[in-house]
């Protein structure tokens, strides 16, 4: 899923905005979005691929990562985020990863990760359990930074050949096939270890666990990347959790589609992510219509205005994506019957 500068083109990625295919009939006969179905059936091209990648992430998580020339074709993340924790300085040294608090629950027959937006975690609590990890992160080399209370920073040189996945990615599967890799997977194991222990009775977990919160019983590590000098290419954030919104740094946070218009560049809109990957369909319906209310009908009109020259929808789920160019011209194929269909499979 590639972006092109080269026009007026404002590109709009959809994460999970492609329901499962047993639930994509009842969906779209409840959606009322006129202009998300205008969109679907007059363009000028539709793609539809299977999407298959050794990132360990998800498609619009390699989408991001492909909008940035360094990072290649892996999801190396964690300087570009660092960037826009005003953390540049650091990021021009060494190879870091995002450490992200976490909780792991047991299901029947394995370990789950639970969503990190379902985690209220507290400035404070975040640095009372970042100040007893860190001795665990140094003792293996390197320094460990906080960004948020979501979101700290570890350079870690000689861990840079670490094979790391994604926490959306690990959400609602089994922790155990998405953990570390590679010939450092056992020492990211035993750190993982010391990190449990240095937390199983901390004040933080036990003040928690008092009020029914969930503990914080591991640490997310993964998006390793090299040093470097700069932030990545403008985009604009919607919804996002807190790397994604460091990536766009503080003038990338979109709420309103003029800030598109006054400088064009691409979107991403994440607020159907957690809905989806949680199943809870009301919540997605509802998000569904307000990204059509706030985004789509009005970029739909700016298409049709002019201000714009194309838009580019990016849809996806876990394992498909589905890219479609809409113009001005192909707007005008009146012949073209407007429907949500192609959010089918068989669409």
């Amino acid at each position: 899923m590639a972006y092109n500068g080269a026009m007026n083109q404002i590109t709009v990625a959809l994460p999970f905005a492609l329901p499962p295919e047993e639930l994509s009939g009842d969906l779209i006969r409840v959606l009322d979005t006129p202009a998300y179905a205008t969109l679907l059936s007059r363009h000028k091209r539709l793609q539809r691929q299977v999407f298959r990648s050794e990132a360990r992430a998800l498609p619009h998580e390699v989408w991001l990562a492909r909008l940035d020339a360094q990072s290649g074709d892996s999801v190396a993340l964690a300087t570009a985020a660092m960037h826009g924790c005003q953390l540049g300085a650091a990021a021009q040294q060494g190879h870091w990863f995002m450490v992200q608090p976490a909780h792991l629950q047991l299901a029947r027959t394995h370990l789950l990760l639970a969503d990190q937006r379902n985690i209220a975690l507290s400035e404070a609590e975040s640095r009372a359990l970042f100040d007893s990890a860190r001795p665990s992160f140094e003792q293996q080399g390197g320094t460990l930074l906080y960004a948020g209370p979501q979101l700290w920073f570890w350079r870690a040189d000689a861990w840079a050949s670490l094979d790391t996945a994604s926490p959306d990615a690990a959400v609602t599967q089994n922790v155990a096939d998405w953990m570390p890799e590679g010939e450092l997977a056992r020492s990211g194991r035993r750190l993982q270890n010391e990190v449990q222990m240095a937390w199983h009775e901390h004040p933080v977990n036990q003040a928690r666990e008092a009020r029914g919160a969930a503990i914080i019983n591991a640490c997310w590590i993964w998006g390793g990347a090299p040093a470097r000098s700069a932030a990545m290419p403008a985009l604009a954030i919607a919804g996002g959790t807190d790397w994604m919104q460091a990536l766009a740094g503080s003038g990338g946070i979109a709420t309103q589609p003029e800030q598109l218009l006054a400088a064009p560049r691409p979107l991403l809109v994440a607020d159907l992510i957690a809905p989806a990957q949680a199943g809870e369909w009301s919540v997605w319906l509802e998000r569904m219509h307000a990204i059509e209310r706030i985004w789509l009908a009005p970029l739909l009109q700016a298409l049709r205005s002019g201000q714009i020259d194309q838009l580019t929808l990016l849809l996806s789920d876990r394992e498909r994506t589905v890219q479609i160019d809409c113009t001005r011209l192909a707007l005008h194929a009146f012949w073209k019957k407007c429907n949500l269909n192609t959010l089918s499979k068989q669409g």
